[in-house]
């Protein structure tokens, strides 16, 4: 059976809202905060940084929780990943969805698994820690949190610390998503309508 998203899919726009801010039009802070991203991470500021740059306080701060969600975490890559694309999909955003498509392939998260979560389906075939994060995901994503069974069949499997990196997954991931619908953040490809 097909989980069905809460509510109406988001309204989607045509215009861009918040895009890219040119150098010359730059102010101190903001010059300074790109010039960190750059720094800190090798590439230039870019999808729900460029929205978050026009609060240089708010990009830094992203920038900095999400390379330790990212890369750190207590989570695996194959569990940290599949809780980004649950989030990229229940909030129907496409750069994200997108831009971790192939991190996920690459961390061993099957395409056949991609699709199923494209079309709000639960896979087929996941691991006991890929469905502990699928339900959890999907529970904190649409109920706003999770249930007793939830959280103890995460603890048990992940520990404090665990449980404590996935909500910060889904949090992060869902706070960029809210920045780049809200921005209206162009993609070339759009998988998630």
């Amino acid at each position: 059976m097909a989980d069905e998203p809460i509510g109406k899919e988001r309204p989607v726009g045509k215009e861009e809202r918040i895009g890219n801010i040119a150098d010359d039009q730059l102010s101190d802070p903001q010059r300074q905060a790109k010039a960190a991203f750059k720094a800190a991470r090798g590439i230039d500021v870019h999808g729900p940084f460029t929205v978050a740059l026009h609060s240089p306080e708010v990009m830094l701060g992203c920038a900095q929780l999400g390379r330790y969600l990212r890369y750190d975490s207590v989570l695996p890559p194959h569990l940290s990943e599949l809780a980004i694309m649950i989030v990229a999909r229940q909030w129907t955003q496409n750069f994200e969805w997108t831009h971790h498509y192939s991190h996920a392939l690459k961390a061993g998260i099957g395409a056949a698994m991609l699709e199923q979560l494209r079309r709000h389906e639960r896979p087929d075939g996941m691991s006991i820690e890929q469905a502990i994060v699928y339900d959890f995901s999907i529970e904190l994503q649409r109920t706003k949190g999770v249930s007793d069974d939830t959280y103890r069949r995460a603890l048990e499997a992940f520990g404090k610390p665990g449980v404590v990196d996935l909500t910060g997954i889904n949090g992060y991931y869902a706070m960029l998503a809210m920045m780049m619908n809200v921005a209206r953040t162009p993609t070339d490809e759009t998988p998630l309508e």
